[in-house]
């Protein structure tokens, strides 16, 4: 069967056409910078990729872009949207109603709206991804696969937060876990490439805009750095990671600062972004090779939050057999993963730099022979995991 996988962002559409179970892709692509006139649209197909500048206003005109190169009659791969008989959708948060990928329905959607404030850069695009799809894709079962899910194993004693209990009973405030998709996805490979699917401490990386990090105990995820909503934990391209709450309080008390404004600071202003003034990393990589010495402690504090996660992690597991980087930057910035990996000796942790500086879409180890843990370079591949899981849901 032909499963459309969307990926729906704050201003972007990651898609892929997957024949399953014979995991094909078919085509795939993104569509960039919607809402600008210089917006882009990559399609690829298995002979021939063509890329586009061009206007596209909002995510419905992205879609029915993507839709009409899917079923177009030249470079298309489906002659009529009836040949696509599932759409996975990635979505962000589930809260407590959701555990575990879902067929939506009407009820589904209410449920998804009132999470909007839970995770306000993802949730409503993603659900304006599935009423977008519901029209074009009128005849596709809509499946909802959750970032959350993937959490529901970790223990009461990581998700819950030392405030009054009634918040956690009655309101659900704990710690949900995001990228839980990326996360699962390649700590299965890792399981795979190990040969060891049980007796296994892995922790799994996940770097690029959004960055997390997750302990993975025998399979299953056990801690995690983000929490209530994908805020806190590591230093990211906006969003500050960790800080002390207080100074939500400072902010507003004495420095006048309201409310909506302290968390777009937070959110949209703060990270990498706040500390330098840049958002790639390539960017920034760069200006701290010139000197710019923001750039530099900003790179800094950002592998330091890192190393002190993985600290933290090998206590929790009692062990470390692998560390898993991944993600756009987990995947590419050797920077990143030679000084993350720089100084961990008391852990096992040996790097090879020469393989640490080779590029590859494979899975690969860069650790010396005698390191105790391995240092696997892992692919992330959500929208397969999306497929594979929206699959075995219309199959079970």
């Amino acid at each position: 069967m032909k499963v459309l996988i969307l990926n729906s962002g704050s201003s972007s559409i990651k898609f892929q056409l997957i024949e399953m179970p014979q995991e094909e892709v078919i085509c795939s692509g993104l569509v960039e910078r919607i809402g600008f006139k210089d917006a882009i649209l990559t399609y690829k197909t298995n002979e021939n990729e063509y890329k586009e500048t061009l206007e596209i206003e909002n995510h419905q005109k992205g879609l029915e872009m993507v839709s009409a190169n899917i079923m177009d009659p030249e470079k298309g791969v489906v002659k009529d949207a009836s040949e696509i008989e599932a759409v996975g959708h990635r979505v962000v948060h589930g809260g407590d109603a959701f555990s575990a990928t879902t067929l939506i329905t009407e009820e589904v959607k209410d449920k998804l709206r009132e999470f909007t404030n839970l995770a306000p850069l993802h949730n409503p695009h993603n659900l304006k991804g599935i009423e977008i799809a519901e029209k074009i894709f009128a005849g596709a079962k809509q499946i909802a696969v959750f970032d959350t899910a993937f959490f529901q194993t970790m223990p009461v004693k990581a998700r819950k937060y030392a405030i009054p209990n009634k918040f956690y009973t009655e309101h659900g405030i704990k710690l949900y876990g995001f990228h839980g998709t990326s996360h699962k996805y390649v700590s299965e490979k890792a399981l795979d490439y190990l040969q060891n699917t049980s007796h296994t401490n892995i922790i799994t990386v996940h770097l690029g805009n959004g960055c997390s990090i997750t302990a993975v105990k025998n399979g299953k995820s056990i801690d995690h750095s983000l929490g209530f909503a994908p805020s806190n934990g590591l230093i990211m391209g906006s969003r500050s990671g960790d800080i002390d709450h207080s100074l939500i309080f400072y902010l507003v008390n004495d420095l006048g600062y309201e409310l909506d404004q302290v968390n777009k600071m937070l959110t949209n202003e703060s990270g990498m972004l706040g500390l330098t003034g840049y958002s790639d990393l390539r960017d920034i990589e760069a200006e701290a090779g010139k000197g710019n010495k923001e750039c530099q402690l900003a790179l800094d504090m950002n592998v330091y939050r890192i190393k002190k996660y993985i600290g933290s992690y090998v206590a929790a597991l009692n062990g470390l057999d692998a560390i898993i980087f991944t993600a756009g930057i987990g995947e590419n910035s050797d920077y990143i993963r030679g000084h993350v990996c720089k100084d961990m000796d008391y852990f096992g942790i040996e790097l090879d730099e020469a393989k640490n500086g080779v590029r590859s879409k494979e899975i690969r180890e860069i650790n010396m022979p005698t390191s105790k843990v391995k240092i696997l370079v892992i692919p992330t591949n959500e929208e397969l995991e999306i497929a594979k899981q929206s699959y075995e849901l219309l199959h079970s």
